[in-house]
């Protein structure tokens, strides 16, 4: 898949640029705050339905406007397809080919996208919570069941912590009826819709595994093996022979045998809100203990086992977003990365300098394989190739 085009009016610092983009690379340059992160986030947006830089919709709008309009048209394998989506306040309607979606989640899988930052290194030695995101985003772009679940379970989680939050400390013995009864009807449903949850991550994670573990060989030269886990918080060692009714079990066994732990933090401490992925070099923790080298080649890989899991899942390669990240890698990392990418998957590169481009094996600077765009001051402009 890739954009043949994007319209964007009053996104951020862009007041208005219409573009055609090549399928290959995309090469944008500028300065810091000239507004290339800012087309990479509209495209992301429309892939995934939320920013990677802000929970504020109103910060996505140019500062003297009322809305904001992301236009894209899509070629993908069988067909086009013609997003746009519209903020307004806290507000965001989306379209396809020109009919009004009742719901954002409803765009999901239709743009699929993969971004890497410089901020994509939290991946390894950031809080669970990035590892966490990292799984449910790129699932939730190859299934629509999935990121239904992650939206009824964080809201029955919601409901569940506010009933512990109410009801505060109190023994068993003087727990009133009517609260036992409410906390049966939550735990019963958590437990289903996170078995599920957890069920379809470690499924996910035993691919990821795979491939993640073949890319960081290839940039070590075979001197590193990655070994990725899922860990839950329920049971410690979960794994892909555990059945979704097996994990409710256990999952709903925990929350009754913790609830007075629970009613005394008033809040849910088991679930997959709470699980992270075990990560090891060498059989060490590169969490805690990986050099920071190790950490950016462990994200690279992972980045790259995401695009050739979403090829097996939806036939075709998503689009990369590489926002400034080779300020961020070395030669070696830098060049691993354009031989994955240079004929595959359409690109976006954001840099503050082209002849950080020059040294490396791009492919031939024809129309045919790379656009390269001078990025000002919200305005964004097509310029000549230059020969290497």
């Amino acid at each position: 898949m890739y954009i043949e085009k994007i319209l964007l009016k009053n996104y951020r610092n862009i007041n208005k640029v219409f573009l055609k983009f090549n399928p290959n690379l995309n090469l944008l340059v500028g300065d810091n705050g000239q507004g290339k992160t800012n087309l990479l986030e509209a495209i992301y947006l429309l892939g995934t339905g939320t920013s990677h830089r802000t929970n504020r919709d109103k910060e996505m709008i140019n500062w003297n406007q009322d809305q904001a309009l992301i236009q894209v048209q899509l070629i993908k394998k069988d067909y086009e397809l013609k997003m746009s989506l519209n903020i307004e306040g806290t507000t965001k309607k989306a379209k396809i080919n020109d009919n009004t979606l009742d719901k954002l989640s409803e765009m999901m899988g239709s743009l699929n996208v993969v971004l890497f930052s410089p901020e994509d290194l939290k991946l390894v030695k950031g809080s669970p919570a990035n590892r966490r995101k990292f799984i449910d985003i790129e699932v939730s772009q190859v299934s629509s069941y999935y990121h239904h679940l992650l939206n009824k379970y964080n809201h029955i989680l919601k409901q569940r912590n506010n009933l512990l939050k109410k009801t505060g400390y109190v023994s068993k013995s003087n727990s009133s009826n009517s609260s036992a009864s409410m906390f049966e009807v939550w735990d019963e449903q958590l437990a289903d819709i996170g078995s599920k949850i957890i069920k379809k991550r470690i499924e996910v994670i035993e691919k990821i595994k795979i491939l993640a573990r073949l890319h960081q060989r290839k940039i070590t030269e075979g001197k590193e093996n990655l070994e990725i886990n899922y860990e839950d918080s329920i049971k410690g060692n979960l794994d892909k022979n555990d059945s979704q009714q097996e994990i409710k079990v256990i999952f709903k066994k925990k929350l009754v045998n913790n609830r007075n732990k629970e009613l005394n933090r008033g809040y849910t401490i088991f679930g997959p809100h709470r699980d992270d992925l075990i990560i090891k070099i060498n059989e060490i923790d590169v969490r805690k203990y990986g050099s920071q080298g190790q950490q950016r080649t462990v994200a690279l890989a992972l980045k790259l086992a995401e695009l050739e899991f979403m090829k097996s899942e939806i036939g075709e390669y998503p689009i990369l977003l590489l926002d400034d990240v080779f300020s961020e890698l070395d030669a070696k990392r830098k060049n691993t990365l354009i031989e994955v990418i240079k004929d595959n998957i359409q690109t976006f590169i954001t840099s503050v300098n082209i002849n950080s481009f020059k040294k490396f094996n791009f492919p031939e600077y024809d129309d045919h394989k790379f656009c390269f765009y001078k990025v000002k001051s919200g305005n964004i402009i097509s310029e000549k190739k230059e020969k290497k």
